[in-house]
C-alpha cells in the first residue's frame, strides 16, 4: 500500500511581511509628503533588510506598494536583492496613509496563487495593523522594520478570520540577526 504523508503544504499557508518605507528625507518643506524620496541611509538600510530576508531564507513571490515615492523606492531596492524586475511591482493607492481596514481590503483582494507577500506601507497605519494580527504588540515599526506572520489559508480572502502566526519582527537597528 502507497501512503504519501505531507508533513507540510505550503499552499495551506500564506506569509505576509508587512514593511514600513525606509528613512526618507524632510529637507525640503515645499515637497509633498507623497513626493518624499529616501536619505542616504534609508537607500543604505532597504538592502541590508533585504539581505537580513533571504538570510532568513525569506520567500517572496509578490511586492505589494504604496505609490509613495519613499515606499515604492524601499519596495525597488528590495525587489534588486531578491532578483525581481521592478515592472513586477503592484503599486496601491490604498496603501498611502492606510488605516486597519485598507490593509484588510487590499490583502484580502490579493490573487491566491501569491503564497508570500511582502506589502510596503507607512506609519501609523502598518503599525497599528501589525499590533491587530496576533498577541505580539510592538510600540512603532521603525523605518524599514518588518513585521512578519504565517496565515492558516488558502485563499486571502480569508485573511480576516484566519489563524496568524508571529514569526518575527525586525529592524535597521535591531542587533538579532547581524
Amino acid at each position: 500500500m502507497n501512503c504519501l504523508i505531507y508533513w507540510f503544504n505550503p499552499t495551506k499557508m500564506k506569509t505576509l511581511l508587512l514593511i514600513r518605507h525606509a528613512k526618507s528625507s524632510w529637507d525640503d518643506p515645499g515637497l509633498k509628503d507623497f513626493d518624499r524620496v529616501l536619505t542616504d541611509r534609508g537607500k543604505k538600510n532597504a538592502p541590508e533588510m533585504a539581505k537580513r530576508l533571504i538570510k532568513r531564507k525569506a520567500r517572496i513571490n509578490l511586492f505589494v506598494s504604496s505609490p509613495a515615492k519613499r515606499a515604492k523606492s524601499t519596495a525597488e531596492l528590495f525587489m534588486k536583492e531578491f532578483g525581481k524586475n521592478k515592472r513586477e511591482l503592484l503599486l496601491v493607492p490604498q496603501l498611502y496613509n492606510a488605516g486597519e481596514e485598507d490593509f484588510y481590503t487590499v490583502i484580502s483582494g490579493l490573487d491566491d496563487e501569491y503564497v508570500h507577500v511582502a506589502v510596503f506601507s507607512h506609519n501609523p497605519g502598518i503599525t497599528d495593523f501589525a499590533n491587530e494580527l496576533t498577541g505580539v504588540r510592538v510600540d512603532n515599526i521603525p523605518t524599514c522594520g518588518i513585521f512578519a506572520i504565517s496565515i492558516e489559508t488558502e485563499k486571502w480572502n480569508q485573511f480576516r478570520n484566519m489563524k496568524k502566526e508571529f514569526l518575527f519582527f525586525d529592524y535597521p537597528k535591531s542587533t538579532e540577526d547581524k
